[in-house]
């Protein structure tokens, strides 16, 4: 990203941007300004997040996300290692599907291989790889981990030299390497003005990659990382570097993966690779010369195996987590194709859409109770399981808010096996006709119910004004008898019967509710309340409870009384007042009366007797 803003600013072809302080300086001399101040621009900002704590932005990084990004991350590596293991020339390519044309550049070279460099690489390789394994398999008897790596960059470089293979065999070697350290240097203030809106989104990446692969080792390692120290560290890293001309600091992956190999567990093995660097950059520079770049990738390769291999978890969460399999796959296919920083962006998205899936579309359950017990589970994960004739237990396992609300009354009305306003329609539609019938004389008020009079049929035809008020309450007024809408009525009056008279929702799960949600919910439930089906609500939190308040919830029809403080309560009470004839005798009186809940529950004293008292028995909040 860096690199991008550079060549911008400083293209390869035409005129650079007008800025002053260009005058006189060669190409490099002016992309080298322009990094260094788009790094101090980044560790402004980064350290101005750290400082108003905008760390809290890491918890969208699940590890699931850093999985298959940091696993990208190690494809990329390897990927640009390859054209120093075989000895090739490739440039260096960055943006979308650049690793597609990196290897399409290098399957076109693979003739032109340079034998010596891939023998030297496979080498170098399997010795570190065995190595590597004795360590893991015998580190409980070593005092420390043999330093292979360093051995045999030491070995390789001594025999380069020994043989001359740069001179022999034409391969590529480290080189000159400057010694010395640049003089510090202010930071172009027509470059801020020119990169600002590049230098934002590049310091929250280049933080948020660097922390992705931190969260892996810190899960490893089992510590905690804190967002905004690393905000805070990243920053002052790059304010001080940019000072002396350095590229903005991030992570290097493959540099991570071979110290934590060998070893580096702490903040003093950072201290020893920068005393290690200084010395060379300073002192012993030239004895690094002639050592071929091909061990040095053949090093790094090795090392990403750690990396490489979190690929094994692909199989496990496409059988345990489906929505986790995408978001996996998909941050690292993204990652891939399209490059890291824009992989990362694609990756939280897929996140964030799982997120809304899971919430959209939660997994809603029918409760029923385990026999002789006050524990209610659902109904299909058990054999041996008590639900009372006329009582639905419905759970809702996340909040409910505009996008989800829809979903919740469509499943709330699969569950109970009957849609409520139909039925109100149908009921009122057919009040409509009775009252009506009554008027002219046709129906008959006898003690066995409502019979015709008429021989002739009864009109069908409905009154198609005031089709609005059909989904109002039943008025019987006027009405010389109270309809039982479960008895048979009279001829060509048919309305379905309803088939339960209590239904109870557990909110245990519902942490909040919008204003969208409020007012589904109530509208949901008057439709339950007006075909005589009582509701309540139990485990309610006091904060839905409260906002339901304040949003004007609660009024004639839908009131205070149906909530319960638990499940249990709400149960006990409908028990109590619309017995389960059906199984009173093997199951309810184990329900009242199980000697283990008699004043004690789970060990601590009850929240009120399981016995039968002349009173309801209930709690409401």
């Amino acid at each position: 990203m860096v690199g991008a803003v550079v060549t911008k600013l400083v293209p390869d072809t035409g005129p650079p941007a007008n800025i002053t302080d260009f005058e006189g300086l060669t190409m490099d001399e002016q992309r080298t300004m322009v990094a260094a101040s788009v790094t101090f621009l980044m560790g402004i900002f980064q350290l101005g997040m750290g400082i108003f704590q905008v760390g809290f932005i890491v918890i969208y990084l699940s590890d699931t996300l850093v999985s298959g990004f940091t696993t990208a991350a190690a494809v990329h590596i390897l990927v640009s290692q390859l054209k120093f293991v075989l000895g090739l020339t490739v440039p260096g390519l960055s943006g979308p599907l650049s690793i597609i044309y990196t290897l399409e550049s290098i399957i076109c070279q693979i003739t032109k291989t340079n034998i010596c460099d891939l023998v030297t690489s496979i080498v170098v390789m399997v010795v570190v790889f065995i190595v590597k394994e004795l360590n893991d398999r015998y580190k409980s008897k070593l005092p420390v981990p043999i330093p292979i790596e360093v051995v045999m960059t030491v070995i390789a470089c001594g025999i380069s030299y020994a043989v001359g293979f740069k001179e022999k065999y034409q391969v590529d070697v480290v080189g000159k390497i400057p010694s010395g350290f640049e003089p510090p240097a202010a930071p172009n203030l027509q470059v801020f003005q020119m990169t600002v809106m590049e230098a934002f989104p590049m310091a929250i990446v280049g933080f948020a990659v660097a922390f992705s692969v931190a969260k892996v080792y810190a899960v490893k390692h089992d510590y905690l990382i804190d967002g905004n120290q690393e905000l805070i560290a990243f920053g002052v890293s790059n304010i001080f570097g940019a000072a002396f001309k350095s590229l903005a600091a991030s992570t290097a992956l493959s540099r991570s993966a071979v110290q934590e190999s060998t070893g580096g567990k702490t903040q003093i093995a950072g201290v020893l690779s920068a005393l290690i660097v200084m010395i060379v950059i300073l002192a012993i520079g030239f004895l690094l010369e002639p050592l071929q770049k091909s061990v040095l990738g053949a090093v790094v390769i090795i090392n990403l195996k750690g990396m490489l291999m979190q690929v094994r978890e692909v199989p496990y969460l496409w059988k345990k987590d489906r929505p986790d399999f995408v978001v996996w796959v998909g941050t690292f296919t993204a990652s891939v194709l399209l490059g890291l920083d824009l992989g990362l962006g694609v990756g939280l998205g897929i996140e964030l859409l799982t997120v809304v899936f899971r919430t959209q579309f939660p997994r809603c359950s029918v409760l029923a109770n385990i026999k002789g017990t006050d524990i209610y589970r659902d109904r299909k994960e058990y054999l041996s399981i008590y639900e009372p004739e006329g009582v639905k237990i419905f759970r809702i396992p996340s909040p409910i808010f505009f996008a989800n609300i829809e979903f919740f009354r469509g499943k709330l009305v699969d569950a109970v096996g009957f849609n409520p306003l139909r039925i109100l329609r149908k009921r009122n539609k057919a009040l409509r006709k009775i009252k009506k019938l009554l008027k002219k004389g046709e129906l008959q008020v006898t003690a066995s119910g409502l019979l015709p009079t008429g021989s002739s049929p009864i009109d069908e035809s409905e009154d198609e004004s005031k089709m609005e008020d059909l989904d109002l309450p039943s008025d019987y007024s006027n009405l010389p008898v109270q309809v039982n809408w479960n008895s048979q009525l009279p001829a060509n009056i048919c309305v379905p019967r309803v088939p339960i008279h209590s239904l109870i929702l557990d909110f245990a799960a519902v942490s909040f509710l919008d204003m969208s949600a409020t007012k589904g919910l109530k509208a949901a439930l008057k439709e339950f309340i007006r075909v005589d089906v009582n509701i309540y609500i139990v485990a309610c939190d006091m904060y839905v409870y409260e906002r339901l308040h304040s949003c004007k919830f609660f009024d004639d029809e839908v009131k205070t009384s149906m909530f319960f403080l638990t499940l249990h309560d709400a149960m006990l009470h409908i028990l109590e007042w619309q017995p389960d004839t059906s199984k009173l005798h093997s199951v309810s009186e184990k329900v009242f009366s199980d000697s283990r809940f008699d004043g004690i529950s789970n060990g601590k004293p009850s929240l009120r007797s399981r016995e039968r008292t002349d009173k309801p028995a209930e709690t409401k909040l």
